[in-house]
């Protein structure tokens, strides 16, 4: 899946208008919508604040009372052309005085969020099971030295009675099941979710 990696702002002017596009990466159309009030607020003085989004599970866009179709759509289509997910584009829009109608209007904010993903840091995220793994203390070497064996990445590390590692596992990584096999009952495996994630930034 590919995506952008931080945040990223970028400005166009179109025949006075100015319009200001915002990209950030988000995992759920709640954190979009959280991100959408915020913006929405911290630039209240601008004439339009029209958005779209692609999430795992969702789509939308909004064109903030431009023309219907004129705004949000071709923000969603133009996301969509570059292959991008995860992602959430605001494009403010301050009026300049001058009219630009239905075709200039779809333009003007194509061109903002593509001229701002040309200038974005996209990276491609893959799918991992995220699961936990229970052990005893006197597994714990065995444990360690199988987990950088079959390139596992460890994201948390919890000790108590027991030792507990939240560990990445790629899909398309066949040895996990060998690692339980090898382990049998000392070792408890707990599903947690799916994820996207970077494999470069998984130590």
């Amino acid at each position: 899946m590919k995506t952008i990696a931080e945040n990223i702002e970028n400005r166009i002017e179109v025949k006075k208008s100015l319009f200001v596009c915002r990209l950030f990466p988000v995992k759920s159309r709640t954190k979009a919508k959280e991100i959408i009030k915020t913006i929405s607020t911290r630039y209240n003085d601008a004439t339009h604040n029209c958005t779209a989004f692609i999430v795992n599970e969702a789509e939308s866009f909004d064109d903030d009372d431009e023309p219907g179709g004129t705004a949000g759509k071709p923000m969603l289509n133009v996301l969509r052309q570059n292959g991008l997910k995860n992602v959430l584009v605001i494009v403010s829009r301050y009026f300049g005085g001058i009219k630009l109608g239905a075709g200039g209007l779809v333009r003007a904010y194509s061109k903002s969020v593509q001229e701002t993903i040309d200038i974005s840091n996209t990276v491609n995220l893959y799918l991992y099971q995220i699961c936990e793994l229970s052990f005893d203390y006197s597994n714990l070497k065995f444990v360690t030295n199988e987990i950088r064996r079959n390139d596992l990445k460890v994201l948390k590390k919890d000790f108590d009675e027991g030792v507990h590692f939240q560990v990445a596992i790629k899909n398309d990584n066949q040895n996990f099941e060998g690692l339980k096999s090898k382990l049998g009952d000392s070792l408890d495996v707990k599903f947690l979710r799916e994820e996207y994630l970077n494999p470069d930034r998984l130590v």
